[in-house]
């Protein structure tokens, strides 16, 4: 990221070696508050100290992102993003992934999805088996994302179900065909993304219903799709 917007003239050497000390700094104190997972897993990444110290602004880190990931930076008005027709995906997905779906372009059958601290080709995939379209990504600005994802939240309200607290994979297995059997489904398409077990349950002439349930720790099963009929 640092060696892109040096090649570029957007940030200067010693711009850069104070961010990459910031950094430093900044992941000692954490490990020294406390020693665990979760706050390792959210050390802030050069860019945003890039930021926080007035270095480069949102945008230019946002491009750096695509040029490393070899995408486009999606340029578009914060009302457009997630009211594009798409199907739907569980929020707590979009939000996990920092991703929101843009738009479905019905005539190839692609849907636009974008990110903003990356993109995840995994979750891409999941996504391809689970809504049977091809998926192309692109990257926006985090603040533009994040309130986009807090807007489709708003508008969607309660329709996915989610599950924390399974115990074991047999628990999973009931949920999901209690309801199953409860709205009859026709089709029930599962993948795991992550942490999670996304499920689809797709009824005749009536809405899709999602549930998304955390995959238990003695859960084994492998990153797949499954489908059924």
């Amino acid at each position: 990221m640092g060696l892109h917007l040096l090649s570029r003239h957007q940030l200067t050497a010693a711009q850069l070696r104070a961010a990459l000390e910031a950094q430093r700094a900044g992941e000692s104190e954490d490990e020294g508050e406390a020693k665990n997972k979760s706050k390792n897993k959210n050390k802030k990444k050069i860019g945003a100290w890039l930021q926080e110290l007035g270095f480069a602004s949102e945008h230019q880190i946002t491009a750096a992102l695509a040029r490393q990931w070899s995408c486009p930076v999606l340029r578009t008005g914060l009302e457009q993003l997630g009211t594009g027709r798409a199907p739907a995906i569980p929020v707590l997905l979009l939000e996990s992934f920092q991703m929101i779906p843009v738009v479905l372009a019905e005539s190839t059958g692609t849907l636009l999805m974008a990110f903003s601290e990356g993109i995840d080709y995994t979750v891409l995939y999941s996504i391809e088996r689970m809504l049977g379209c091809r998926t192309e990504a692109c990257l926006v600005c985090p603040s533009t994302l994040q309130k986009s994802l807090q807007e489709l939240a708003r508008r969607r309200g309660s329709d996915d179900i989610v599950f924390d607290r399974a115990q074991n994979a047999a628990e999973c297995i009931r949920i999901i065909g209690n309801y199953s059997a409860n709205v009859r489904a026709q089709e029930i398409r599962l993948a795991r993304c992550g942490e999670h077990l996304w499920v689809r349950l797709e009824r005749l002439r009536q809405k899709t219903l999602n549930l998304v349930l955390r995959v238990p720790a003695n859960f084994n099963s492998r990153s797949s799709v499954l489908s059924s009929r």
